[in-house]
């Protein structure tokens, strides 16, 4: 029995499927790097190579770049807190989108002036259909949510305020 090599060498797959697939495994590397802790990592198979590379992390959410429109929208952030020790921001850890509340029609998880305490889940973000429960580092009293639910965020983006317990 004899196969021709270059009928089996040939994609199977249409370039659009090839594009998602590439897309979907990048996805998964850069997952990986996070959780991981790697600052850079190179994969290669075949002809293809990948080559990522983490950013450090941004001094401040002040830092982060403006948020682009969406759908012809103006992106409405709230200023940043000033440089005060009274208050915490919690910030997405990834890229995803930000869910208040555990399920569609389900109450949120906080609200303005709710008190959380130290590991409480303050929000989820969706991520690579994955849901990532977002827990407060400090305690304090919520101050502001930064983000409506179903927006989509990134790392470093400010979801909420805390004011700490003095």
């Amino acid at each position: 029995m004899t196969t021709d090599a270059a009928a089996s060498d040939a994609p199977s797959s249409s370039p659009t499927d090839d594009y998602t697939g590439l897309t979907g495994a990048v996805r998964e590397l850069v997952t990986i790097m996070r959780e991981g802790g790697i600052s850079q990592l190179d994969v290669s198979r075949g002809d293809l190579r990948i080559s990522l590379s983490a950013h450090a992390a941004p001094a401040s959410a002040a830092a982060m770049p403006a948020a682009h429109a969406v759908g012809g929208e103006t992106p409405t952030r709230p200023a940043e807190p000033a440089l005060d020790e009274h208050v915490a921001v919690v910030t997405s850890p990834m890229i995803g989108t930000y869910y208040a509340s555990p399920a569609p029609g389900e109450l949120p998880f906080i609200q303005v002036g709710d008190a959380v305490e130290v590991g409480q889940t303050v929000a989820i973000i969706e991520a690579m259909k994955i849901m990532n429960e977002i827990v407060a580092e400090q305690a304090g009293l919520v101050e502001q949510i930064l983000v409506r639910d179903g927006e989509p965020v990134e790392y470093g983006h400010p979801l909420l305020r805390l004011r700490l317990h003095p």
